[in-house]
């Protein structure tokens, strides 16, 4: 089976570093019904900065403006799924590679029953000639 890549919204929020932070905020959006298609949280000087990549961007936006979280407008990632194997993402960050694409930011694992994901970052000027260059949906 072939690798599916889709384009998605994601929205950043900025939080204090500290224990605890991640769980509630997770907490909050599985109380608000929300689905998240993935989630990436690392440190950002001293304080740290969480991509959400929501199922449904409005209801994010609902539950994310009760819980007063300054969020800025939404941002495009990609998202691959697609059957594991050894080099699973070669041939896809070769084809960027070639177009002179560079990819800022990729987290991938591997999902169980022989499947694998990942989501990555572009520049947003190349959002476009990305989604065009690897058939994104």
């Amino acid at each position: 089976m072939a690798d599916t890549i889709r384009t998605a919204q994601y929205f950043k929020v900025e939080v204090p570093d500290k224990p605890g932070i991640g769980a509630g905020a997770l907490t909050m959006l599985r109380d608000a019904g929300v689905n998240l298609l993935a989630f990436s949280a690392f440190p950002r000087g001293r304080r740290s900065q969480m991509d959400f990549v929501p199922s449904d961007p409005e209801a994010f936006k609902t539950a994310a403006k009760r819980a007063k979280w300054k969020l800025k407008a939404p941002k495009t990632c990609f998202l691959i799924e697609g059957d594991d194997r050894p080099g699973a993402l070669v041939d896809i960050l070769a084809q960027l590679a070639g177009a002179k694409i560079n990819v800022t930011a990729l987290d991938a694992v591997v999902a169980g029953s022989g499947r694998y994901g990942a989501i990555f970052w572009v520049k947003p000027r190349d959002v476009k000639k990305a989604s065009k260059l690897l058939g994104a949906l």
